[in-house]
């Protein structure tokens, strides 16, 4: 008989809950300050400031201009436009490179643009995940006009050397992209240290609302909008902002940067605490991602002989909230294209769980995971 817990949320890198704070930074705009920001009106005006306060607050958190933020829908809009803005500047032609464990938003953006004429080169990962800027390099061309590299991974947590590898492809006046969506709240966002040219964010990975994201894009950077119609966010995003979420997006990465380090630091603690306890009670649980350069966050494991889904269930059923890799293709049982790029069987990659820690996270809980998941694996 399974042991009932709690309902304990283990799966912070799909969503978070919404901040109560930003909750509250966001409720006049539904009801009160209701107005279309593009109206002339005082209540349009009103609307309108807040949206250039929200951008100002993310600018900030950022190290970059105001100007440089255009809002979106979610991180996948603005992967889709990062890419296939750039790609339609170069009219479909010349070469971007992605590595092979990118989000899907950027891998099947990519696949799009290779069947309608752009070459792309998906670079190849180590054992933990890790691209070598060298390969990066490598596999720059005359014709290479873009380069998409995610920040984090969102299944194994590998934090990759966007910094490095920005530095390369700036002295070959290579843009580059990265997708950030796992970063906010614990890894730095300035767009200046890391050298990139365009970043993607979504706000209910910060404890923000779901349905609002952002793309950062450097001054001077030209890229052709995919949608049309209004000439809304510097005529790159065509549609009536969402106010509401865009205060609520700036509002909680504001408070996810402010308390980053403290955060960070004690999230670490507990996902090494975790490592170490699930080890020690499953001796032949394999690790995924890099064990030193992962977000504070992420905990990630392959249990041999077990499907991974199904792990996933029975955890559900003890009240624990975990999830086998990306909740974004959750419901594709086949094996993860990030395990196998990293060398895994794909026999093997099915049996992946992924912990993702938060804000309300505490060892305790974790405790009571490790004895749910040691049962159900050691039975198997």
């Amino acid at each position: 008989m399974l042991k009932k817990y709690k309902t304990i949320y283990l799966d912070y890198a799909a969503t978070t809950p919404v901040d109560a704070q930003v909750l509250d930074v966001m409720g006049p705009y539904f009801n009160e300050e209701y107005a279309n920001p593009s109206s002339l009106h005082s209540l349009g005006l009103r609307a309108k400031s807040a949206l250039d306060d929200a951008r100002e607050k993310v600018a900030s958190v950022l190290n970059c201009q105001k100007d440089e933020i255009i809002f979106t829908s979610s991180g996948t809009e603005a992967d889709n436009l990062a890419l296939k803005g750039m790609a339609e500047v170069y009219d479909y032609k010349g070469h971007i490179i992605v590595s092979a464990i990118e989000h899907a938003a950027v891998l099947e953006t990519a696949r799009y643009l290779e069947k309608i004429g752009v070459d792309i080169t998906y670079v190849d990962v180590d054992e933990y995940g890790s691209v070598n800027p060298k390969d990066v390099m490598s596999a720059v061309r005359d014709n290479t006009f873009l380069v998409s590299i995610m920040y984090a991974n969102n299944e194994i947590g590998t934090i990759q050397p966007i910094s490095e590898i920005g530095k390369h492809l700036q002295k070959k006046g290579i843009l580059m992209h990265t997708d950030a969506v796992q970063a906010p709240g614990l890894l730095c966002l300035d767009v200046n240290k890391l050298h990139v040219d365009m970043m993607s964010l979504s706000a209910h990975k910060f404890y923000g609302p779901k349905g609002v994201g952002a793309l950062y894009v450097r001054r001077g950077v030209e890229i052709v909008p995919q949608m049309h119609g209004g000439g809304q966010e510097r005529k790159l995003r065509s549609a009536t902002e969402n106010v509401a979420g865009i205060v609520g997006f700036a509002e909680a990465l504001c408070l996810s940067d402010a308390h980053r380090k403290s955060e960070a630091h004690r999230l670490s603690e507990l996902r090494d605490y975790l490592i170490h306890e699930i080890r020690k009670a499953i001796p032949e649980a394999k690790l995924t991602g890099h064990p030193e350069y992962r977000i504070a966050n992420n905990v990630s494991f392959c249990f041999s002989k077990i499907e991974g889904e199904s792990l996933v269930m029975r955890l559900s059923e003890c009240g624990f909230c975990v999830s086998s890799g990306s909740a974004c293709s959750s419901g594709d049982l086949g094996a993860s294209h990030v395990l196998t790029a990293c060398g895994l069987s794909k026999k093997v990659a099915q049996g992946s769980v992924r912990v993702s820690l938060g804000k309300y996270t505490n060892k305790k809980d974790l405790q009571s995971f490790v004895q749910a998941l040691a049962q159900e694996v050691n039975k198997r």
